[in-house]
């Protein structure tokens, strides 16, 4: 049955219940949760695990919330007090400390109500409101747009969570109970917390083994999101259920009588997918809602680690496995530390039914994540403790190194949005330690988990001891080595490869230094050839040279740069001319009585008026990376005259000096170009193009390739038109070759070519 005939059967009479339908809390609860949140009782009761000192505390910190948020509603209209509360009781549901419930109590009033930190420090201490500011959003700030504040507020929130992971908790409950509590807002913004809310907050409270909270969190998001949606599916589980009532108590009572038999202590429960992870397999799968078979499950919680493997081996006596459903995640863990055996077994009637086998500790672990440290901690459980603590620490360290590496906050944001993806594939090193990465992770991916140093000279990599492309999407169980030289460094192409926020912010970074380097340079050079047209040498850029370093700061801020450095990077990408710069520069060096040498200037004039002169000129070699760009309307190869054209922010651009697109640029704008020659010695080839005029037949490309090949050049791309007729073929063929003597070779080769009519290098402005 597909989604939209479901919806037609069951939306009339699913709308009149929609509010009430299948939520995680039911409505009488949650009108009791509003009650009890109302007054501090309703928390103190559940404070029973902190020490009467951390109480006493809690009270003053909510007595503090109560009288800044005095006066104050939500849009229920409800007392604003009764969601800090709410929230705080969260918090003690999860054991945290009493700084941890504190901050919960006042994690608005910074934000709302102008409390300053130093006022929270002064009253409650700096772990306490460290953590409420950790919590404030950024909105005094002012942003160019809503999202890049948006985007600036979580990687606060993010980093504060990395330094302390008790903010991220105190934050998945502030978002858990406004969830429960959005029906008072305006829809639109309705849409947008429950947007968010998937898109960051649910896969956050995952990544944290938080199953509890992210589950709920899914499931009110999908809930508001697609409220017809969720109601038709919500409808349906309830008639599946009471078509499978039977089935299930009959397996249920199998399986407890068979683990009584082989006398094994167990607790089994009955797990209900929900109804947004129904939804999101109909939707990934393309199936409709009666071939979504596993919607029951078990849950069996033994004693002991052995016993998961024992339970195994009973259920398996029992019923049959369905092939390849089995998953050990006690023997590799996922990366949020959750642990079971996972299974799936044919029932009497031939439905599947899956089960997990775990500890009570694991099973601990699996509910509340991170958050079982403190539950632990509390039953003086210290290495159970350790272990949860353990869970986030890797995710939370990539949080810090994404950090270094990213200055921008939405950049930030989409690294770890990335970085957030549920699904994993377990791989090996050689030395076989497993490492969790996401599904289509690269072995560029592998290579940067293991270290960055790694990721920055890889070259080659093997999977499984054979060769793999880089772009190989890794397999679980796949074995790989990084092969790396000293002298290898990111190719810009990893970037669509990679999955990985970590991978993604290292490239990124390493690639924004190279270009603002090699832009350095070339920006350097510039100003010195422009500086000598007016009879002088380049200030000294030793820092020690207090006179030349005042000087350089002093030019640096007329151009509204920081630094020498960034004025340098702004002329070598185009962003200020620099004629203009070296004339200021003058008049700057002037006044400190540095007038301009006679024997310069003549040198300087010399050059400008003969531009074979080598002074003033930039030399071009093919290694000049981002900074120095050749232009692809006429594609200068060596021994073509040249010209570079300085772009607004693109770097030198080459063009041939017979270009119609440059002598029109040169015509608007003259004095952003500059004399530009090629080096003696040469790095790399370079491309251009060629048309070819062929009679039509069979093995055309292969004779015309093999010409090509013989004049020991390659072809890079290649264009077909046969609309001249059908008798002839024209073809455009990018070849890269060393110099302009190389391509006589390669057009000679292919005149020589039976099959070739005419062939010419392709010149802009010539059709």
């Amino acid at each position: 049955m597909s989604l939209r005939s479901l919806a037609a059967e069951f939306l009339p009479s699913a709308l009149q219940g929609l509010q009430g339908l299948q939520r995680t809390t039911p409505p009488a609860a949650e009108d009791d949760r509003h009650q009890e949140a109302s007054s501090f009782q309703a928390l103190a009761d559940k404070l029973g695990y902190l020490a009467k000192a951390d109480v006493k505390l809690v009270r003053e910190a909510y007595r503090f919330a109560d009288a800044a948020h005095l006066g104050q509603f939500r849009a229920d209209g409800k007392p604003y007090i009764t969601h800090p509360i709410a929230v705080a009781g969260l918090v003690a549901d999860w054991k945290l400390d009493a700084q941890a419930v504190m901050a919960a109590l006042m994690h608005d009033t910074i934000e709302d109500q102008g409390v300053t930190k130093a006022e929270l420090i002064e009253k409650f201490g700096a772990p306490t409101a460290d953590l409420v500011d950790g919590l404030t959003k950024l909105d005094k700030l002012q942003f160019s747009t809503r999202e890049e504040g948006q985007a600036e507020s979580f990687r606060k929130m993010l980093l504060a969570m990395a330094r302390d992971v008790r903010v991220v908790l105190v934050k998945l409950a502030d978002r858990l109970h406004n969830m429960r509590t959005l029906g008072a807002l305006a829809p639109d913004r309705r849409r947008r917390i429950a947007r968010e809310t998937l898109d960051i907050y649910a896969p956050i409270a995952h990544r944290l083994g938080l199953n509890q909270i992210y589950r709920e969190l899914q499931e009110l998001a999908f809930e508001l999101l697609h409220p017809w949606r969720h109601a038709a599916l919500a409808k349906a589980l309830v008639r599946a259920r009471g078509h499978r009532r039977d089935i299930v108590e009959r397996v249920r009572k199998e399986v407890e009588r068979a683990f009584l038999q082989h006398k094994l202590k167990v607790q089994v429960s009955g797990r209900e997918k929900t109804v947004y992870s129904i939804y999101r397999k109909m939707r990934d799968k393309h199936a409709g809602f009666a071939q979504v078979n596993d919607l029951f499950g078990f849950r069996i919680v033994v004693p002991s680690l052995t016993d998961c493997y024992v339970a195994l081996g009973v259920l398996h006596q029992l019923y049959k496995p369905v092939p390849g459903r089995f998953k050990d995640y006690i023997a590799i863990p996922k990366a949020n530390g959750y642990q079971s055996l996972h299974t799936t077994l044919v029932s009497p009637l031939g439905t599947a039914v899956e089960f997990q086998m775990r500890t009570e500790a694991m099973h601990a672990v699996a509910e509340s994540g991170i958050a079982a440290h403190w539950l632990y901690k509390q039953r003086g459980d210290k290495q159970a403790a350790a272990e949860a603590q353990r869970l986030s620490s890797m995710w939370l360290q990539s949080l810090l190194d994404i950090q270094d590496e990213t200055r921008d906050s939405s950049e930030f944001l989409e690294h770890v949005k990335i970085d957030l993806h549920p699904e994993a594939v377990y791989v090996f090193t050689p030395r076989s330690k497993i490492l969790a990465l996401p599904r289509g992770a690269t072995p560029v991916d592998f290579a940067y988990a293991i270290h960055s140093d790694v990721g920055q000279h890889m070259v080659a990599a093997k999977v499984n001891g054979e060769p793999a492309a880089l772009r190989t999407e890794l397999k679980s169980g796949d074995v790989v080595e990084v092969i790396t030289a000293p002298g290898a460094r990111p190719n810009p192409a990893w970037l669509s490869m990679v999955r990985t926020g970590r991978a993604r912010s290292k490239i990124r970074h390493f690639l924004k230094n190279m270009e603002a380097e090699e832009s350095r340079a070339l920006g350097e050079k510039m100003l010195a050839q422009a500086l000598r047209a007016e009879g002088l040498a380049m200030p000294s850029a030793d820092p020690s040279d207090d006179e030349a370093a005042a000087l350089w700061q002093q030019l640096a801020r007329w151009g509204g740069n920081r630094h020498r450095g960034e004025l340098l990077v702004d002329l070598g990408l185009g962003r200020k001319v620099a004629t203009i710069v070296a004339k200021r520069l003058a008049h700057m060096m002037g006044e400190r009585g540095i007038k301009p040498d006679a024997v310069s200037l003549t040198l300087g004039r010399y050059a400008a008026e003969d531009t074979s002169s080598a002074q003033g000129v930039v030399f071009v070699d093919g290694s000049e990376g981002g900074s120095v760009q050749f232009a692809t309307c006429c594609r200068p190869i060596p021994g073509d005259a040249i010209a570079g054209y300085l772009g607004r922010g693109e770097g030198l651009l080459v063009h041939t000096v017979e270009c119609p697109t440059g002598k029109r640029l040169y015509e608007r704008d003259s004095e952003r170009w500059m004399h530009v020659e090629w080096a003696d010695e040469l790095t790399r080839p370079f491309e251009t193009t060629v048309h070819v005029l062929v009679s039509n037949g069979k093995g055309v490309l292969a004779q015309v390739a093999a010409a090509i090949s013989a004049a020991e050049a390659d072809i890079t791309h290649l264009d077909m038109d046969s609309g001249r007729g059908s008798d002839v073929v024209e073809l455009r063929l990018m070849v890269s070759v060393r110099d302009r003597v190389h391509l006589a070779d390669v057009l000679r080769a292919l005149r020589r070519s039976a099959t070739v009519q005419r062939v010419s290098r392709y010149r802009a402005g010539s059709g």
